[in-house]
């Protein structure tokens, strides 16, 4: 045997094994298949024949066939919710991720609520727990209205913010004297 030969052989071996090995680790890599996937998503919510909330999306895709189920809006989330006394608020953020087992809603981008009085607040990200109606976040917030435009470092809230703990604060209030 020559040594072109004996070079065109360690070749060949060599690329057969690289190929071999690349399929080898393919096996190890889980891949997420969706239960399905929803273009126009809209779900409406509704109690007692009432209407509570409205969700709309470009994309829903489903994974609530994996160990740890979820369902994600990769395209932005709106969602209103309707209150007969009230009025409706209105979230929305350009990406939302739904976790099944622990009923945590982490919305991201963008993130906006407004209240049915258009006071507003906007995140980079914010947490809702659904069945305690309880919103937090550890980024900044700013709350807005025609009253006050407050910044802070984080948020924990109830629903209605009546309830509210916030880390440092800095912005502007309109107060009006009492004397």
């Amino acid at each position: 045997m020559n040594i072109r030969s004996l070079v065109l052989l360690l070749a060949i071996i060599n690329f057969s094994c690289e190929s071999y090995f690349d399929d080898v680790k393919k096996i190890n890599i889980e891949e997420l298949i969706p239960a399905g996937k929803t273009e126009n998503f809209v779900l409406r919510y509704t109690d007692s024949a009432n209407l509570k909330a409205i969700l709309k999306s470009p994309l829903n895709i489903d994974y609530t066939n994996q160990s740890f189920p979820y369902s994600e809006f990769p395209n932005g989330i709106n969602i209103e919710f309707f209150d007969l006394k009230e009025g409706s608020t209105k979230v929305s953020a350009n990406y939302a991720i739904v976790y099944y087992r622990t009923k945590i809603v982490s919305l991201v981008g963008n993130v906006v609520i407004e209240s049915p009085d258009s006071s507003y607040v906007k995140s980079d990200q914010i947490f809702w727990d659904p069945d305690q109606e309880w919103l937090f976040t550890e980024e900044k917030i700013v709350f807005s209205s025609n009253d006050y435009n407050i910044r802070a470092e984080k948020m924990d809230a109830d629903r209605s913010f009546k309830l509210l703990k916030t880390g440092k604060l800095d912005g502007s209030f309109l107060f009006e004297d009492q004397q």
